[in-house]
């Protein structure tokens, strides 16, 4: 099928935004940009979808106004940033719960941490707690050894824009989005994001994650379900084993806010892969022509195609369930190396094709969306814990209770 590239007009309503108000032409990488790119990795193949043509439809999300705002705080920064990406209610509505004028946040890759953050003090002084009294070398280890490594400065007013913006190491945020060792950021861009800058690397590692986000999604849903489902269940995936869902401080409708104000967003951002994942096909032959509540799709839940799909998964995780697995079926630990013994130069020899061992796991119909969604929570939940408890280092003790009592009068509004 033709791939989905730009959002014509906002006059096209979400049943209508197949080939008659997006583009046909499909968008394909600058071969000078990638040779001249010294760092980027060898864009790694997968069986079923072509990643070199996923659109970076990022890019177009959002206000234009906000994305000419959020371009004019980047210049703020004399400190290199490499890769920025917008997000939140400040950049894309998420219902009624809201307030009128929420923070903008901000993630914000850079190269080498604690020169970015000697660079950032020097300039930005009052942006940090009293951490940053300390160093560029407490901020850098810090953010580096607590939580998922990212380092968050919030309530920051820049030109009159409230702002919460968080410095991530590129290298940190390559290995979550490819292996999806802590999901903190791998999960925030499963969802729509105002990307701004963004290197190959981190590109291509973006690419395979939204990919890896559908595959999960399958594993939890059942035979036939609709694309609102399937965007609800990518969207909750980070949600999973977050202890703020669970504390009062977090509106526990938020990942049904999430989607429904942003269903055309999310379209743009998975029709690609739906249109080319083999075991996933349209129910009805209208296919994008139908609201997302009432698209319906159908997977093949032959345990060959969901074993290649196990074996396919973001490395960590992967290891994770197949530890799960070895425990559920009382697998000893010499059989169990033998059957996932393959290092990544031997998978990619084999196509990443599951053998007899991953083929058990998809045929485990009644049991893995458990098992799948047990691996998410653990791996979410520490990091997400310390993340928070980082909080009162890197905002300081006044601002982390501010930001609490945000996040709690929004539980409260979300009640009524």
């Amino acid at each position: 099928m033709a791939l989905i590239h730009i959002l014509r007009p906002a006059t096209c309503s979400v049943a209508r935004i197949s080939r008659r108000c997006l583009s046909t032409t499909p968008a394909r990488f600058n071969e000078k940009a990638l040779l001249e790119e010294e760092e980027a990795p060898v864009f790694s193949e997968d069986p079923d979808v072509d990643l070199r043509e996923l659109n970076a439809v990022e890019k177009s999300f959002g206000n234009s106004e906000i994305r000419d705002r959020v371009r004019r705080l980047l210049r703020e920064f004399r400190a290199p940033v490499q890769y920025a990406m917008a997000y939140g209610s400040g950049v894309f509505s998420q219902g009624k719960g809201t307030s009128s004028k929420p923070m903008i946040d901000l993630i914000l890759g850079v190269s080498h941490t604690q020169h970015w953050h000697s660079l950032n003090l020097r300039q930005h002084r009052s942006h940090y707690s009293f951490l940053g009294s300390l160093g560029s070398g407490a901020v850098s280890y810090v953010q580096d050894n607590l939580g998922a490594g990212v380092y968050f400065n919030p309530y920051v007013d820049i030109q009159g824009t409230m702002v919460k913006y968080g410095v991530v190491n590129i290298d940190t945020l390559c290995r979550d989005l490819s292996e999806w060792d802590t999901l903190y950021l791998a999960g925030r861009l499963h969802k729509p994001c105002m990307i701004l800058r963004e290197p190959q690397q981190v590109s291509h590692s973006h690419r395979s994650n939204l990919l890896a986000a559908v595959r999960v999604a399958l594993l939890l849903l059942p035979k036939s379900f609709t694309e609102r489902q399937l965007y609800m269940t990518i969207a909750g995936i980070s949600y999973l084993g977050d202890p703020r869902m669970s504390t009062f401080t977090e509106n526990p409708h938020k990942v049904a806010n999430i989607v429904d104000n942003n269903l055309t967003n999310f379209r743009l951002l998975y029709s690609h892969i739906i249109e080319q994942l083999p075991n996933l096909t349209f129910r009805h032959q209208n296919g994008w022509d139908a609201e997302p509540a009432d698209t319906h799709l159908v997977q093949d839940m032959d345990p060959v195609r969901r074993g290649n799909m196990v074996c396919r998964l973001p490395k960590a995780f992967r290891e994770h369930l197949y530890f799960q697995y070895q425990r559920k079926f009382q697998i000893p630990n010499l059989e169990f190396r033998k059957m996932v013994g393959l290092n990544e130069e031997a998978e990619m020899r084999h196509k990443k094709k599951g053998g007899e061992f991953e083929q058990r796991i998809g045929a485990d119909v009644d049991n893995i969306r458990k098992e799948v969604a047990t691996v998410i929570k653990r791996t979410v939940k520490w990091p997400s814990t310390t993340q928070s408890l980082k909080g009162v280092l890197t905002a300081g003790p006044v601002k982390s209770l501010q930001y609490l009592g945000e996040k709690m009068a929004k539980f409260r509004r979300s009640a009524k």
